[in-house]
């Protein structure tokens, strides 16, 4: 059984995101959870904050359907980012010309799934 959750829209680049989402790739939620509250970077928040919210919909659908799993023993099976649209600004330069800024949006995505090793 797949749980899903994402942040769409996250006002950071996707190059800053990726790094810290391949930390916690295919790893245990617990273990995940923690190498994000170590991670010293700005992208590790928003997606401590999906995963946390994956596992309290897990949580939620394991309790109403009374199923034998263990939300602990949950992995990060699917994370990845996407990029999201651009907002497009511009910065005057000299002799009147202006230069593009792009500020970047991502879109981060988790799947969490129970593993197949027990």
């Amino acid at each position: 059984m797949d749980f899903r959750a994402s942040h769409r829209y996250a006002r950071i680049s996707p190059s800053k995101v990726r790094p810290v989402i391949d930390l916690v790739r295919g790893r245990s939620v617990n273990g995940a959870l923690t190498n994000l509250k170590t991670t010293n970077r700005r992208g590790a928040p928003m997606i401590r904050k999906v995963i946390e919210s994956a596992l309290a919909g897990a949580r939620q659908v394991i309790a109403e359907k009374k199923l034998d799993l263990d939300a602990n023993d949950l992995l990060v099976a699917v994370a990845r980012v996407d990029e999201g649209p651009r907002l497009k600004r511009w910065k005057p330069r000299a002799r009147g010309m202006a230069a593009p800024i792009l500020k970047r949006t991502c879109h981060i995505h988790v799947v969490l799934r129970e593993s197949l090793g027990e």
